[in-house]
């Protein structure tokens, strides 16, 4: 492999492990975030895993500094092969508690910063028809929660946004392909640098799963990108079919579950940074890596994204999680009615 692959969001969590992944295979990585400690040590990684690296400090919700990025790049390392969005922010909170601002930057960077890098991606692929673009969503994209609406309203619009960028290359006979890989809740740095106003530090909604299953569901979507969208994890599938069967009765089971689901048992601290306005791993800050601090509760493994990659048998691994939904829905529903 000798593919030129942007990631963003590239200096933690997700990014970071797609990152290695790719370098594994001999990529060429660039990597933008605005975090420079995680930057580094992310160029670091991809070169020591037999990739070359080019650091990129970019806030993706300026489109002049991703297209910049994007320059930079192909200028290094020629046309794009892959681009990969993955750059997001997000504030732990009511809605009522969060600043118009505040909303407003969150959806610059969770929302429009997928619109600029898919822009920039369609400009420099679309004069040679090839190349993919891979969008890390959510299952809260389809299922919103309580505490995050800044962050669920982002990857809604993701979602809808993409759908009609695929149409229209769908048109256009285009080689180009979009996807959208739907995460669940993942073991990332993000719930030590989002902004909360929650009393005790904010946590990832069980089961939760290692970064390095998301980023193999990546580089998989990024090889076979014809695909609408990919589920990673049971719980994906489980939330987003229940969803669709009864919405209603798991708005009823969020509304008295999901503020305490959302939090650990420790006070938040009142020194705790943020990263909404400037990046974590600044200048002053330290590289965060791939992992956040739920080792000790996350799964590296995930059979259904094991299955979901062989076409033959997504259809028994959608069944098999379609009997699991329903199983979860009738304990929902004795539980809301309880």
């Amino acid at each position: 492999m000798d593919r030129t692959v942007v990631i963003t969001g590239a200096s933690g969590g997700i990014g970071r492990a797609a990152a290695r992944l790719f370098a594994e295979r001999g990529a060429n990585v660039a990597l933008l975030a605005r975090g420079q400690a995680g930057l580094d040590a992310a160029a670091a990684e991809v070169e020591e895993a037999g990739g070359q690296a080019l650091a990129l400090p970019t806030d993706v919700a300026d489109y002049a500094q991703v297209e910049a990025a994007a320059k930079a790049t192909e200028s290094a390392f020629g046309p794009i092969d892959v681009w990969v969005n993955v750059a997001f922010t997000s504030v732990f909170a009511p809605f009522t508690e969060i600043e118009p601002d505040e909303f407003k930057r969150v959806t610059e960077v969770s929302y429009l910063g997928f619109v600029h890098g898919t822009r920039v991606a369609l400009n420099s692929m679309l004069p040679r028809d090839a190349g993919s673009i891979v969008q890390v969503g959510s299952a809260l994209g389809d299922r919103s929660i309580p505490l995050q609406s800044a962050y669920c309203g982002a990857k809604h619009a993701v979602n809808g946004f993409t759908s009609s960028v695929r149409t229209e290359l769908l048109h256009r006979k285009s080689r180009v392909h979009i996807t959208v890989v739907q995460m669940p809740a993942v073991n990332t740095p993000q719930f030590s640098w989002v902004l909360s106003r929650l009393p005790n530090h904010p946590q990832p909604v069980p089961p939760i799963y290692q970064p390095e299953i998301a980023a193999r569901a990546v580089v998989h979507a990024a090889d076979h990108p014809r695909r609408k969208q990919y589920y990673v994890g049971a719980s994906t599938v489980a939330t987003i079919l229940g969803n669709r069967v009864a919405p209603a009765l798991l708005d009823r089971y969020l509304a008295r579950t999901g503020f305490d689901s959302q939090q650990t048992a420790d006070k938040a601290s009142p020194d705790r940074v943020n990263n909404l306005w400037q990046p974590a791993d600044g200048p002053r800050g330290h590289d965060y890596g791939a992992h956040g601090v739920f080792d000790d509760q996350a799964s590296a493994r995930s059979p259904q994204t094991e299955l979901a990659r062989h076409p033959a048998l997504t259809a028994t691994a959608l069944a098999g999680t379609a009997l699991g939904a329903a199983a979860v829905l009738r304990s929902i529903r004795r539980r809301v009615s309880s």
